[in-house]
């Protein structure tokens, strides 16, 4: 066990930001709690996160908007998915920037459905950041707080191993019945 903190604590930032690049928040939880358990810096996990959040939905703006033919081939099975976000963008306004980062399912679409019009760029980093910024803090200081809960949670998810993929089964399954519900043809 000492050996898994040691390899976190080594490599636990590399992994952090590439996971946050796609705004993965599991993972700054996992470095929130592992703050906690003072193994990783609280602040340096935040900053991390921040960053590679913030510039991760600014490359996928960038991708959409400097090179919408190779996006939209891997977003042709994400069709209905990418009008959706166009509608919630189209009924949110700018608001969606910030929503989106709290809204599993939706966190890349939102970006590509951006860069596809014409939102201005520098409208989109500046809330972009802001975003990212309250992000980062929310559950960076949020799991923190919450360590002992959830090393309390993880230790019975170790005593238990079944209940990790049920909660991740109904989860994905809600997901999912959610997204096809949203993205269903309405018969007029």
């Amino acid at each position: 066990m000492e050996d898994t903190f040691s390899n976190l604590a080594t490599y636990g930032y590399i992994g952090l930001f590439l996971y946050s690049l796609g705004g993965g928040f599991v993972a700054l939880i996992g470095a929130g709690v592992l703050s906690f358990m003072g193994k990783m810096d609280l602040t340096t996990s935040i900053a991390i996160a921040f960053l590679a959040n913030a510039l991760g939905d600014v490359l996928l703006f960038y991708m959409a908007r400097y090179q919408k033919k190779m996006m939209m081939e891997g977003l042709r099975k994400h069709r209905r998915k990418l009008a959706l976000a166009h509608v919630m963008m189209k009924k949110n306004g700018s608001w969606i920037i910030f929503m989106q980062k709290f809204i599993y399912g939706i966190k890349t679409l939102i970006p590509i459905a951006i860069g596809l019009t014409k939102y201005d760029f520098k409208k989109f980093a500046i809330l972009n950041v802001l975003s990212a910024a309250v992000w980062a803090l929310a559950f960076g200081f949020g799991s923190y707080y919450s360590g002992s809960a959830l090393v309390k949670f993880a230790e019975i998810i170790g005593d238990k191993p079944w209940i990790a993929p049920l909660i991740l089964v109904v989860f994905g399954g809600a997901l999912w019945l959610y997204m096809t519900q949203a993205t269903k043809k309405k018969i007029k």
